[in-house]
């Protein structure tokens, strides 16, 4: 679709968003939201005609892109044959798409409780997990996010936690291994994994194996940077939740649904949790959608015993018809594979030439369409391009970064330091080239800022 310029509409949008809409994780009067006029596959534009290669996926969820043709029909035909319906009762859409999420999902993961997102299917498998031990704490990385709702948030490992951290959430939270930035001094991988999991081990025994309901990881953590573990990290928790009697929750929130080159991220290590949370990808956002994935063992603990938990729309049937489409499409068009594909022959080879050329990037991490460059000022040192959580004229860099992405019709996911390539899973290999193209540019003036 090509956009038709049309400023006064756009600035009614922005007039009225301006007006009366309350943004997130912002401060109101520091914001200047884009007004966005259409979207169309990878790519949005706005009302003055400018175009952008979406290489955020949103908010990395539009996984099969904006407006596909055959889940916008499914979202159309559902409202025409039944809009809505309470969650008590047995619905086709819901249960068709507990079916075919419960196909995918690895090991005995069978029973689907639905959720309105990400957050909330994190609260509720965490509810679940105290509720099956009897136990409290739950553990929880640093360098994590999991939500922003009151446990989610709590469990979360990064500033945007500190505001509503008050200390009595049951959390404790431990370093996951990152060998770029070790907290372990670790030289190899296998000296982290070794290391990461004594530190885990060393927390458990200091907070009481009895005490600990749950670990809950993301499988591969996103917004905090695409952090690939090691090989035997997971299979190692798995192991240490098994000897004490520990729920092992995985948080595929944003990593599930093809994003890694694999339906579920846990795929790519062989392990199986005991819980999996899941959202974004499962419907690309479409229509809000989330849950929690559920083994047979905590399933047991409420087959007579009722579950205490619940949302007036879980398994809506217009978000449940619109996960049915979206995983028809990504298994008739191939799109978990073609992710797969993309990064291993275009996005991580072209992020790695860049890197070659540009002293800013320090690594490049990822896997399919899921990747991180790690800005930094000194190669050697491996100093953040800005300093951790930084704002205003401290972030000027990463700022100068992103304006200049735009500039070249690129939107760019940034979070302090880092860039992400996170592209929807069915980007064209002439789309990602186009991507990679305008970061060339745009890592230029980061350079400017290396010593």
């Amino acid at each position: 679709m090509t956009p038709h310029p049309d400023p006064k509409a756009g600035a009614a949008v922005k007039a009225a968003d301006r007006a009366h809409v309350f943004h997130s994780w912002s401060a109101q009067g520091l914001i200047d939201p884009l007004a966005v006029a259409g979207a169309e596959g990878s790519y949005f534009w706005d009302y003055d005609g400018n175009r952008y290669l979406d290489f955020t996926s949103g908010l990395v969820y539009t996984n099969i892109g904006y407006q596909h043709p055959k889940v916008v029909a499914a979202i159309q035909e559902q409202a025409g044959k039944l809009t809505t319906f309470a969650p008590a009762f047995a619905v086709e859409a819901r249960s068709e798409a507990a079916r075919l999420i419960a196909e995918r999902t690895p090991g005995d993961l069978e029973k689907i409780f639905f959720t309105n997102g990400g957050a909330e299917a994190v609260e509720n498998a965490i509810r679940m997990a105290r509720l099956h031990t009897g136990r409290p704490k739950v553990l929880s990385t640093y360098r994590s996010y999991h939500g922003g709702t009151a446990t989610a948030v709590n469990l979360t490992g990064d500033p945007r936690r500190w505001a509503s951290d008050n200390g009595t959430s049951g959390v404790v939270h431990f370093w996951g291994p990152f060998l770029y930035r070790s907290p372990f001094y670790s030289e190899t991988e296998q000296q982290e994994c070794e290391r990461a999991l004594q530190h885990l081990e060393d927390t458990i025994a200091f907070e009481g194996p009895a005490t600990i309901a749950a670990i809950i990881l993301e499988t591969i953590p996103g917004t905090a940077g695409i952090m690939t573990p090691p090989p035997g990290y997971l299979a190692g928790v798995r192991e240490i939740c098994d000897r004490y009697g520990i729920v092992f929750v995985l948080d595929e929130v944003m990593a599930g649904f093809g994003r890694t080159g694999a339906w579920f991220a846990a795929d790519h290590f062989g392990v199986v949790p005991d819980l999996l949370t899941f959202a974004k990808g499962v419907n690309s956002g479409y229509v809000p959608l989330g849950g929690v994935a559920i083994s047979g063992a905590v399933a047991a603990t409420f087959e007579n015993r009722p579950y205490p938990g619940g949302l007036t729309y879980s398994g809506h049937p217009l978000a449940c018809a619109a996960a049915v489409a979206t995983i028809n499409v990504m298994a008739e068009e191939k799109v978990v594979e073609h992710a797969a594909h993309i990064g291993e022959t275009v996005l991580g080879p072209g992020l790695r030439e860049l890197a070659e050329r540009h002293p800013s990037v320090g690594e490049v991490r990822g896997t399919g369409v899921f990747w991180a460059l790690d800005l930094v000022k000194d190669r050697e040192t491996r100093e953040p391009l800005v300093p951790y959580n930084a704002s205003g004229a401290a972030n000027a860099p990463m700022a100068a970064f992103a304006a200049a992405c735009k500039k070249n019709g690129l939107w760019p996911f940034v979070n302090m330091n880092r860039t992400h390539a996170v592209p929807p899973c069915n980007v064209t290999e002439a789309e990602a080239k186009e991507g990679l193209a305008a970061l060339d540019v745009a890592l230029s003036l980061a350079d400017e800022h290396t010593v």
